[in-house]
């Protein structure tokens, strides 16, 4: 990776960790706050963004450096496993089973469909 697509890759990442934290304070304001809505939001919008970025490379030959700055450096940095883990773990604690059952299955569900979506509306692009 040259110089410039480093760097682009450390400001793609800032930006995606930045846009998280944004979108997260933006949905959590607006909803009930006893459920991990933000972060549902920015994983299902990250999945998709994501595979819009697959659809370009495979459908219309979107080259390997934007794919990682774009796909690693500021999807990565947006969407955040961990934090879903820690979400969905703190709702069994809190007793909240079904609750937590509804946000793995919501959350995988949504997120594969949000893919496909990107990645098919890359191949009709």
């Amino acid at each position: 990776m040259t110089a410039l697509a480093w760097c682009a890759f450390v400001v793609a990442g800032a930006t995606g960790a930045l846009a998280r934290y944004v979108v997260d304070a933006l949905v959590q304001e607006r909803v009930t706050r006893d459920r991990p809505w933000g972060t549902f939001v920015i994983n299902v919008s990250g999945a998709f963004v994501l595979g819009l970025l697959t659809g370009l490379a495979l459908y219309h030959g979107l080259g390997r450096t934007p794919k990682v700055v774009l796909g690693t450096g500021f999807c990565g940095a947006f969407t955040t496993f961990s934090t879903f883990a820690f979400e969905t773990v703190r709702l069994v604690e809190e007793g909240e089973l079904g609750a937590a059952a509804v946000n793995v299955a919501a959350s995988v569900i949504v997120a594969v469909l949000a893919a496909a979506l990107g990645i098919a509306l890359a191949a009709v692009a």
